[in-house]
């Protein structure tokens, strides 16, 4: 069993490899603002396909450099969970020295880079420091996708592999195959929303707002739809907030000028107030994707929670991040700003999920290697080894 330390967590840990939101009972406390418990997934993920029998973390922000002496000799290497780290603006405070002090190898779990609707790709000198860092600390460094390798690549980094991202993966199920029933039987949609959208990244706002606002009405007036949101202050006060909270949500979303003009009609106000989703506790999302009969949306981790419990999911990409999770697991997708509309009919078709399908044992393979060629204890077996009767479960 291995004993990890990890840095940037999305929550607190509960029951050995559960993650939730901390303090995720008192509401108040956070309902003011934004976190995207989709990070949260990506952390409880990561925890599942792991041994571990002991795990603490370690601060970036105004380390206690006295302790990093003790912590190098208390655990065996420090564990970066996928996320979005990999652009111009993302602060690493003092983690370049503080990994170059301890000296353990690092897991990067999934990380990947995102680039501007407009320019080229920049990233600072202390990105490339604390990635340079990894690298030279780590046998190979885990990727979303070609994209974020490149970058890499770019910036002299060679050793990585392509491993999506572990929500994928949390079902520890090495045979994942989805199937496509008729169409006619669907009853229950998960709809992923994502209303807050930065011009850097989505090249049209007006477009994606009103393709997202017309998605969920065209969706709710033919199905059974739950409204899934992963973090929007406006959104959690209108599934957690006091009746006052619920008015003060509504009138936040109304004065927006982006919400109010391309997204906000009565239809999605009456949708928010009926049908909207939202949980600090990851175990709960995976919950109910389980009783959907069709997940799909702009989340990427909310859709790879649905694909991993065997339900059908489709993507709506709308920047090199979104592009990037479809393209490494070819999870059927729509580009948001395309022409034409989404006809669901179009990509119900099993040939699809089939790409998926295979795509999905590929990735689970190199993310089984990765684990393995950086010594990692994982629940990862080695699916080529079942065909001659070799148990690899477990990293000997």
């Amino acid at each position: 069993m291995a004993r990890l330390l990890v840095i940037i967590p999305s929550g607190e840990i509960y029951d050995h490899d559960c993650v939730r939101w901390y303090q995720y009972q008192n509401v108040q406390r956070s309902i003011d603002s934004y976190h995207n418990i989709g990070d949260a997934f990506v952390f409880d993920s990561s925890l599942k396909l792991l041994n571990f029998d002991k795990i603490g973390v370690l601060e970036i922000n105004k380390p206690d450099w006295a302790s990093l002496d003790r912590l190098r000799e208390e655990y065996d290497y420090v564990l970066l969970r996928g996320s979005n780290y990999i652009h111009s603006e993302m602060e690493w405070h003092d983690t370049a020295a503080v990994l170059k002090k301890l000296g353990l190898p690092v897991i990067a779990f999934g990380i990947g880079a995102q680039a501007p609707v407009k320019g080229l790709m920049e990233l600072s000198e202390s990105t490339k420091e604390v990635l340079r860092v990894i690298s030279d600390l780590s046998t190979s460094i885990g990727v979303r996708g070609a994209f974020s390798a490149e970058v890499l690549a770019d910036i002299g980094i060679d050793n990585v592999r392509i491993v999506g991202c572990p929500t994928a993966f949390r079902g520890l199920n090495p045979d994942l195959n989805i199937k496509l029933g008729p169409l006619e039987g669907i009853e229950k949609v998960g709809i992923t929303v994502r209303r807050e959208v930065s011009p850097t990244y989505a090249q049209n706002i007006e477009r994606y707002l009103t393709f997202h606002r017309d998605l969920v009405k065209s969706l709710a007036r033919r199905f059974d739809t739950t409204l899934m949101a992963q973090g929007e202050v406006e959104e959690k006060k209108l599934v957690f907030g006091t009746d006052d909270q619920k008015e003060e949500a509504m009138a936040s979303l109304r004065a927006n000028g982006w919400a109010s003009k391309w997204y906000l009609d009565d239809e999605i106000e009456r949708l928010y107030r009926e049908r909207l989703f939202y949980s600090d506790v990851v175990a709960d999302y995976e919950t109910l994707v389980r009783k959907q009969d069709l997940v799909l949306g702009y989340r990427l981790h909310g859709n790879l929670m649905a694909l991993a419990n065997g339900v059908p999911s489709i993507y709506f990409t709308y920047d090199s991040r979104t592009t990037e999770f479809a393209e490494t697991f070819r999870i059927p997708s729509f580009d948001v700003f395309r022409d034409g509309t989404f006809v669901l009919e179009d990509y119900w078709e099993s040939w699809r999920f089939d790409a998926f399908n295979a795509a999905w044992r590929d990735v689970y393979d190199e993310t089984r290697k990765f684990l393995v060629e950086n010594n990692v204890d994982n629940k990862l077996i080695d699916r080529a080894a079942r065909t001659t009767g070799v148990d690899m479960l477990q990293v000997a």
